[in-house]
């Protein structure tokens, strides 16, 4: 890829030009840190122009239906000539150099649409690493004026709680077997979201038994966990994404909730959270990333390591003595 002037992707990004916006956004997903350091120029200076999107995660275990969730409410999310952005943490696209592709099949309504940008965020080899970039990714959207921003996940798992803490509303999509998923799914996950939504859930227009009885379990679980400092209690809607019923009555949701938290001053509240949670994010990631480099740290750690292996050494013992190298 030619890199272009600072100054280049910041007129294009502020432009909307969706061309030097997937540049930059490659800058950022790059391993060579001359990339990295232009694509945080890039971002300090188009700083003043994010945070004024509403952020919505959506999470949910394989074959849930995401990809299909988020093209049915995406329609709804282009009211009033909204531009709408849809990024997707691929743990696989080191590898398979992403697999959004396949979700760009399936969001059919969406996908050729000129106000809508469907872009994979590629993990890393760390937790921080997936979030860093999307978190990041997510304010250059915004500064090319995405007033709207959906991050999906791959699955129920760690990328979830990187995810959280960089969106606005937290969405968990469940199959109607939930009193099954529910021995599966992590109760931190389940207190993260502000909608459980369970999709799948109606067999020939009507609500299914499993839905019914899926929807009772869930509520119940909801009852033993703390009230959120948003006042907001979590509500299950049963939809069917790929049908399109219930679609539009859980967008009204989702205005009300938006509402809610403009009300009650908390969103404002919410992104200063975050900022602070990522502030500290980053310095524990560059901290790991300048400690990792050093070539005599290398060195030893190989060292270090075979000695963990013919059981020399205890794995506390060798990480105290490669911290002490320092």
């Amino acid at each position: 890829m030619k890199l272009l002037s600072k100054n280049t992707y910041v007129e294009g990004i502020l432009a909307g030009n969706i061309v030097i916006l997937s540049q930059a956004i490659t800058l950022l997903e790059s391993s060579r840190r001359d990339h990295n350091e232009l694509a945080r120029e890039i971002l300090d200076s188009v700083l003043p122009h994010t945070g004024n999107s509403f952020r919505i995660g959506v999470t949910g275990v394989p074959g849930v239906g995401k990809s299909t969730f988020i093209d049915a409410i995406g329609e709804l999310l282009l009211e009033n000539e909204s531009r709408l952005a849809i990024l997707a943490i691929d743990p696989s696209s080191q590898l398979t150099k992403g697999s959004i592709l396949g979700d760009k099949t399936r969001m059919e309504r969406l996908s050729g649409k000129k106000n809508v940008y469907i872009r994979p965020s590629a993990a890393g080899d760390t937790l921080g690493g997936v979030g860093r970039k999307t978190r990041e990714t997510i304010m250059l959207c915004e500064a090319a004026g995405f007033n709207k921003i959906v991050v999906e996940t791959v699955g129920v798992g760690q990328s979830e709680v990187a995810v959280h803490s960089m969106v606005d509303c937290f969405m968990l999509l469940l199959l109607p077997g939930a009193g099954d998923e529910l021995q599966g799914i992590k109760r931190g996950i389940m207190e993260m979201a502000d909608f459980i939504v369970l999709n799948k859930a109606y067999e020939d227009g009507q609500l299914s038994a499993k839905a019914k009885k899926a929807i009772q379990e869930l509520q119940n679980a909801l009852h033993y966990f703390p009230q959120k400092k948003l006042s907001w209690l979590t509500p299950v809607k049963a939809i069917d994404a790929l049908a399109q019923v219930q679609i539009q009555e859980l967008k009204e949701g989702l205005d009300s909730y938006w509402n809610h938290q403009i009300q009650h001053a908390y969103f404002g509240l919410r992104r200063k959270e975050q900022e602070s949670f990522w502030f500290h994010e980053t310095i524990k990631q560059e901290l790991l990333s300048k400690f990792y480099s050093k070539p005599h740290i290398q060195a030893e750690m190989k060292k270090l390591e075979e000695a963990i292996a013919q059981g020399k050494v205890s794995s506390f013992k060798a990480a105290d003595s490669l911290l002490n190298l320092e």
